[in-house]
């Protein structure tokens, strides 16, 4: 089989997700919930998933991964996975957010509302020409003039275009249509800092000898 064939996973919510659009237009999946675990499950998830299309890793065309906004550890699991083996495989490495992936296939204009928890949204609006910036949003007064999409666009109260694609799918197909033209590496897509704080406690001091 040529090297046609593109993987893409995500892992930036409670889930191990993975797709493999193979040349003739098939998309196989996997899917599986996790709140944690992601980085020791997604390696052999890919080698499963592989497999069942019967191909190996170096009939990859690309790798693509989906960059978030999400969980801040689950998307840099991935982007290092994601740049990992494209460095490995000599193949290139495409990022795709998770907007991006969710507003696939939907007819445009569409404005993606999706849960940033705290009572605040990811927002950002798909044209026929591009899409408007990415942006995080207080729920409340958040009034779209397009219809909306998204895991929080019921709580505005309008109706919810569902999504045609799998996320995981919509990445690859994304990623599928970025392979003839120069793409950044892979790198995390965030509207929030981290949770994290640093520690309060004041760093060793390190006497000369």
């Amino acid at each position: 089989m040529p090297p046609d064939a593109i993987l893409a996973f995500d892992t930036s919510a409670a889930h191990c997700a993975a797709a493999l659009l193979l040349p003739d237009g098939r998309c196989l999946m996997r899917h599986e919930e996790m709140a944690k675990g992601q980085a020791e499950r997604l390696i052999p998830l890919l080698e499963e998933l592989l497999s069942e299309g019967g191909i190996g890793w170096h009939d990859l065309a690309a790798i693509a991964v989906g960059t978030g906004p999400g969980n801040f550890t689950g998307v840099r699991i991935s982007v290092a996975a994601a740049r990992g083996l494209a460095l490995s495989l000599g193949v290139p490495a495409i990022g795709v957010t998770r907007l991006e992936a969710l507003a696939f296939g939907l007819p445009r204009p569409v404005t993606v509302v999706e849960d940033a928890r705290r009572e605040e949204a990811y927002v950002q609006t798909f044209q026929q020409d591009g899409a408007g910036p990415a942006v995080l949003r207080p729920l409340a007064g958040l009034e779209p003039a397009t219809p909306v999409t998204g895991s929080a666009a019921a709580a505005l109260g309008l109706p919810v275009l569902p999504q045609p694609t799998p996320l995981v799918e919509a990445t690859a197909r994304l990623a599928a249509g970025r392979l003839d033209h120069p793409q950044p590496r892979p790198a995390p897509f965030y509207l929030r800092g981290a949770d994290a704080a640093p520690p309060s406690d004041p760093p060793p001091v390190i006497l000369d000898a």
